[in-house]
C-alpha cells in the first residue's frame, strides 16, 4: 500500500507559553509533527477567552480530526488550573479541559507545559529508555520542570520557582532573562548553574535534560554549565510542547 494511503495515528499539540502559542498535528507512532507548525503571539491581557479564541484559530488552520491535547504553564490537576505565573491570573480555578472543548468542538486533554515537553522528550528524545531520575528543565519565559522516576512522570512540580540565593528560581536564570538583561552567555550561565546547584540540593537525578526554545542554542551554553547529573540537550527542541500535548491524547 502506497505510503500516502496507511492510516496513520493522528493528534493535535497546542502549546501555550506566555509569549507565544504554537500548534500541530502530530504523528503518534513516531513523534513527528505532520505540516507546518503554526505559531501566533499570547494575546494581551492573556485571559481565559482570549487565549481559548486564539487556541481555536490555530486548531481550524491545522489540517486532520482527531482529538487535542493542550498545555498550560502552571499546575494543572484533573484540566483546572491552579497556578498561572506567566499568564493572567483569572486562569486560576478555570476548567480549561471544559472551556477548550466547549470552544473546540473536540475532546481535549490540558496538562502542564513542561510535563508534556517531558513526555515528548522521554518517548522520543534524549530520554528515550532511560530508567532512574530523568529531570527535564524547560528555559523559555520562565523555567519549567519535568520529574521522571523509570519513565514514569511525577506530575506538576515546578521546580522553576524554588529559590536560588533568594530569588525565585525562573527570575535568575530563565531565558527570558538573558534576553531582557543582554546578558552574555558566561553570564547566563553562570546563573543558570545556580540554579541547577539549588535544583541538585533538593533532588539527585541521573540526568537532566535542558530543553525549550533556548535549546536549539546549546551548543552555546551547554559546555558552560556544571551538575553531577548527566547533562543532555532536548532533540525536539521547542517542538517537545506539541508533540507531548498529542501524545497526552491517548492517556487522558
Amino acid at each position: 500500500m502506497p505510503e500516502s494511503l496507511v492510516t496513520r495515528l493522528i493528534a493535535v499539540g497546542i502549546d501555550i507559553g506566555g509569549s507565544g502559542i504554537k500548534g500541530g498535528a502530530v504523528d503518534l507512532a513516531t513523534g513527528q509533527l505532520l505540516g507546518e507548525r503554526l505559531r501566533q503571539p499570547t494575546p494581551v491581557p492573556s485571559t481565559p477567552d482570549a487565549v481559548s479564541g486564539v487556541v481555536a484559530e490555530l486548531v481550524a488552520r491545522i489540517a486532520g480530526p482527531g482529538p487535542v491535547g493542550v498545555t498550560f504553564p502552571g499546575v494543572v490537576r484533573a484540566g483546572v488550573i491552579e497556578t498561572a505565573a506567566n499568564l493572567d491570573p483569572s486562569w486560576i480555578g478555570v476548567d480549561a479541559a471544559t472551556l477548550f472543548g466547549r470552544r473546540l468542538g473536540r475532546p481535549v486533554v490540558v496538562l502542564n507545559d513542561a510535563d508534556a515537553a517531558g513526555i515528548a522528550e522521554m518517548s522520543f528524545g534524549a530520554g528515550r529508555d532511560r530508567a532512574g531520575v530523568v529531570m527535564m528543565v524547560t528555559l523559555g519565559t520562565g523555567i519549567g520542570s519535568a520529574l521522571f522516576l523509570d519513565g514514569r512522570l511525577v506530575p506538576n512540580t515546578e521546580f522553576g520557582h524554588i529559590i536560588v540565593s533568594g530569588t525565585d528560581g525562573e527570575k535568575l536564570a530563565a531565558a527570558s532573562v538573558r534576553t531582557a538583561s543582554n546578558l552574555t552567555w558566561d553570564a547566563w550561565s553562570e546563573r543558570l548553574n545556580a540554579y541547577l546547584a539549588r535544583l541538585e540540593s533538593l533532588l539527585s537525578p541521573d540526568l537532566i535534560i535542558i530543553g525549550g526554545g533556548i535549546s536549539r542554542d546549546h551548543a552555546e551554553f551547554m559546555p558552560r554549565l556544571r551538575a553531577r547529573a548527566e547533562l543532555l540537550p532536548a532533540q525536539l527542541f521547542n517542538d517537545a510542547g506539541i508533540v507531548g500535548a498529542a501524545l497526552a491524547t491517548t492517556v487522558g
